[in-house]
C-alpha cells in the first residue's frame, strides 16, 4: 500500500488545493491531508476548523484521511508509514524553498520521497492569503473556494454584535 501525505496550512482550502488532491488520488492507495499547526503562524481558522472544512469539501472517502498536526511533517510521515510527502507548488518563486525542504526531509528520512506537484495554470494565482484578503474586502470568492469555505469565511468575518 502506497501512502502519501499532502501537508499545508489550508487556511482556508482553495480550488487549487482541491485540484491537486483530485490529481493525487489516482496515484496513491491512501492520501493523508495534513493540516499544519505552527506556533509561528497566525491562522484565521483553527486547525480543527480547517480540517473540518477539508472534510466537507472532499466528502466521504476511505482513501482520504484528514488530520491536524504540529511538528515536522517528516516525523508525521514516518509515524504514518507514508512513503511520499507531496508538496503543491503555485509559482517558480516557491521552488527554492520547496527544494531545500525536500532535501532536509531526505536527510531526516531517506526512505520517504518528496514529490512536487504544480497546480494547474488557472489556479496559480490563488493562495489562501489572497482568498482571505478578498474575503476581508467583500470581493467575490466564487471562483476561488468551494461554497462551504465561502460560508465559513462569511461567518468568521461577520461583525460581532456588542
Amino acid at each position: 500500500m502506497v501512502r502519501a501525505v499532502y501537508p499545508g496550512s489550508f487556511d482556508p482550502i482553495t480550488f487549487g488545493h482541491l485540484d491537486i488532491i483530485k490529481r493525487l488520488l489516482p496515484l496513491y492507495d491512501e492520501l493523508i491531508i495534513l493540516v499544519a499547526q505552527s506556533d509561528q503562524k497566525q491562522y484565521m481558522f483553527s486547525a480543527d476548523e480547517r480540517a473540518e472544512l477539508i472534510r466537507q469539501c472532499l466528502g466521504k472517502s476511505n482513501r482520504v484521511k484528514v488530520e491536524a498536526f504540529s511538528g515536522l511533517t517528516v516525523d508525521y510521515a514516518k509515524r504514518a508509514n507514508a512513503q511520499v510527502i507531496v508538496r503543491g507548488l503555485r509559482a517558480v518563486a516557491d521552488y527554492e524553498y520547496e527544494q531545500a525542504m525536500a532535501n532536509m526531509n531526505r536527510q531526516l528520512a531517506p526512505n520517504i520521497e518528496t514529490m512536487i506537484v504544480f497546480c494547474r495554470p488557472e489556479y496559480n494565482y490563488v493562495s489562501s492569503r489572497l482568498v482571505k484578503e478578498v474575503a476581508l474586502n467583500g470581493g467575490s470568492l466564487d471562483d476561488l473556494v468551494p461554497a462551504q469555505v465561502v460560508k465559513a469565511l462569511k461567518l468568521k468575518l461577520k461583525p460581532k454584535k456588542k
